[in-house]
């Protein structure tokens, strides 16, 4: 069987307020779906990497350890960006470990550990970045229609990693998602980056939302049934398969084909 898709954005319950996957739960879901690896991105922690690397070995997955980052915003320190951070090879985990707990000691704002751009100077060598799809820095800039600031960014972070930048697209039913795509993939063709398909899981079937909601109401001291309560995820933020996926991105096949060409770079 070709290999067509694989998750490259996973939360597991170590992202404690926003996900109920459990890793056993996880890798056995992976490889049900014939997938050969599985990345997990756990909110600015990775607290599951070695649980995971363990237990994807243990079950013949290539496990790739990330995380979900909060980006810090210079101009307005309560409204950090996200990107995605792959670690590629030994040298991309260390500078991944520098990078969190400098976060943590130095750059917490609301409650959130945030990465200072400027640290990515020293410590980018063996990373592999997703741009953080509509949450991300080149995603706000896009929504807010200002075109030269989405070429800074791209400029910026072409400088730090180079050929490791990716453009990520996600399809979870969320506002705003298809003009975000649609300016995305434009962006990416003049600027010639890649562009990459994630799902950004926060459960495993979609069964699985209302447990998910109750486990962020909780976290966020708010009721189910509360009516002005953000509504931040989808029901359609759960495992898809492989066939769901390239169904999905039938559109743009180059989105999901290139989930594989991150995978064989880590």
């Amino acid at each position: 069987m070709t290999l067509a898709f694989v998750h490259l954005r996973v939360h597991s319950a170590y992202s404690l307020a926003n996900s109920v996957v459990r890793i056993d739960e996880l890798i056995a879901k992976t490889a049900d779906c014939g997938m050969p690896a599985i990345a997990i991105t756990d909110q600015a922690n990775i607290y599951a990497a070695v649980k995971f690397y363990k237990a994807a070995i243990q079950a013949g997955v290539k496990p790739v350890i990330g995380v979900d980052a909060w980006i810090e915003n210079e101009q307005n320190l309560n409204t950090p960006s996200r990107l995605g951070l792959l670690v590629k090879n030994e040298k991309g985990y260390k500078n991944l470990c520098l990078l969190l707990a400098r976060a943590h000691r130095d750059a917490q704002h609301t409650g959130r550990a945030c990465i200072k751009k400027d640290w990515f100077t020293e410590h980018n060598e063996g990373l592999i970045v997703l741009s953080g799809a509509m949450h991300g820095e080149l995603g706000q800039a896009l929504l807010n229609a200002t075109a030269q600031r989405a070429e800074h960014v791209i400029q910026r972070y072409r400088e730090l990693f180079d050929d490791r930048f990716y453009i990520e697209l996600h399809r979870v039913g969320q506002p705003r998602e298809e003009e975000y795509i649609e300016g995305a993939v434009d962006l990416a063709v003049r600027s010639g980056l890649p562009v990459v398909a994630t799902n950004d899981i926060h459960f495993l079937s979609p069964e699985q939302f209302q447990i998910h909601e109750i486990r962020v109401c909780i976290q966020d001291g708010r009721i189910l049934s509360d009516q002005r309560r953000p509504k931040l995820y989808t029901e359609q933020q759960y495992f898809r398969s492989v066939e769901e996926m390239i169904d999905l991105f039938s559109d743009i096949p180059e989105a999901a084909a290139n989930s594989v060409s991150v995978l064989i770079r880590v």
